[in-house]
């Protein structure tokens, strides 16, 4: 298994993503992008990237998207529609957007292209929106 080369997740500490070996590339106002390396540890019984995992990283960077305007944001996924549309078999790029970002409520949308940029799978979320207080985590 390849240990992932940080364990900063855009500011935070996510053990979940840190396992599954996400890379965070990039972040900013409105949007995310990362990138998760296929490893067979992560696969189906037919050797593709398991739908949960993929589900995960899409619900991390489109969260992250939310957050790339203010980093002291908290999110909380409130739900998350996601399609699939082709077989993850190579390493992935996971790219989100901010549609709208109010003072409770973020909506947000992105996807997945294999190394073919091939859509893999797309979602759209809503996430509550939660403004942390110095000293809480």
């Amino acid at each position: 298994m390849t240990t992932p080369a940080t364990t900063d997740y855009f500011g935070l500490t996510i053990p979940l993503m840190h396992l599954m070996g996400v890379i965070p590339e990039s972040i900013g106002p409105g949007h995310a992008r990362t990138r998760l390396p296929w490893r067979e540890d992560l696969t189906n019984s037919r050797g593709d990237i398991h739908g949960g995992t993929l589900m995960s990283v899409l619900d991390f960077t489109l969260s992250a998207a939310a957050r790339g305007s203010d980093p002291g944001l908290g999110m909380a996924t409130i739900d998350m529609t996601t399609s699939f549309l082709s077989p993850g078999n190579s390493d992935l790029v996971i790219e989100a957007r901010c549609l709208r970002l109010g003072t409770s409520i973020a909506f947000c949308e992105g996807e997945i292209r294999n190394a073919e940029g091939q859509i893999v799978a797309k979602a759209s979320a809503t996430f509550k929106v939660i403004k942390r207080r110095p000293g809480s985590d």
